[in-house]
């Protein structure tokens, strides 16, 4: 039984790593079409929350690339790391998503990081200001010292990014880098970690852009 389950996941971690190498064995071919069906699944919201704030809309984009998206998350994270990582640190709201669907590729752990008072105690909290407001975050306090990818889904000011990785570090967890999937590397400085993104605003297509 011990020998089967050893065998489980040495296959499963092959099968992760000839994944990884195929998509970035032809990623140069795939690159260019790729962006433009992901960027043509994501809606902008122009004011959105609030005033001088654009929104990308996702909703599209788990409609009908759910394979694309997981194979494009994938491809963007070093194969290194996906073989050092134990768990995804999910974000409230869209993070869930995305690290749901990394975590059931590679068959890695997933923890939430939540807003505040939605966790059951014990917890560990931040709190933080981003774009639009003040908000807190928190974890659980009972799972064990790990290493973690953050993900979220998209890279904005950074202040969610920041104090997640805050959090992580409370908890004593190894932040190995941070997976998104829209960067916007204009409205932020360096954030002292890995950023591994999928698609960025430099992508974008000219005729959306505009």
């Amino acid at each position: 039984m011990r020998f089967g389950g050893l065998l489980a996941v040495l296959f499963s971690q092959i099968a992760l790593k000839f994944t990884h190498s195929f998509l970035n064995l032809f990623s140069p071919i795939m690159s260019n079409s790729t962006a433009a069906a992901l960027w043509s699944n994501i809606r902008t919201v122009q004011d959105f929350p609030k005033p001088g704030i654009c929104f990308f809309d996702l909703t599209p984009l788990f409609m009908n690339n759910i394979e694309s998206l997981t194979d494009a998350l994938i491809a963007s994270i070093p194969a290194e790391q996906l073989a050092e990582v134990d768990s995804f640190i999910a974000v409230e709201a869209r993070g869930f998503v995305l690290a749901s669907l990394l975590a059931q590729r590679t068959g890695k752990g997933l923890v939430l990081v939540r807003k505040a008072g939605k966790l059951p105690p014990p917890v560990v909290g931040v709190g933080y200001s981003l774009e639009y407001g003040l908000d807190r975050l928190e974890m659980s306090a009972e799972i064990e010292s790990q290493k973690v990818i953050i993900v979220d889904d998209v890279l904005a000011t950074g202040g969610t990014l920041r104090a997640v990785k805050q959090l992580a570090e409370k908890c004593k967890h190894q932040v190995l880098g941070a997976s998104i999937f829209l960067d916007l590397p204009d409205l932020h400085k360096d954030l002292g970690l890995n950023i591994w993104s999928v698609l960025d605003d430099k992508t974008r297509p000219e005729a959306d852009a505009a």
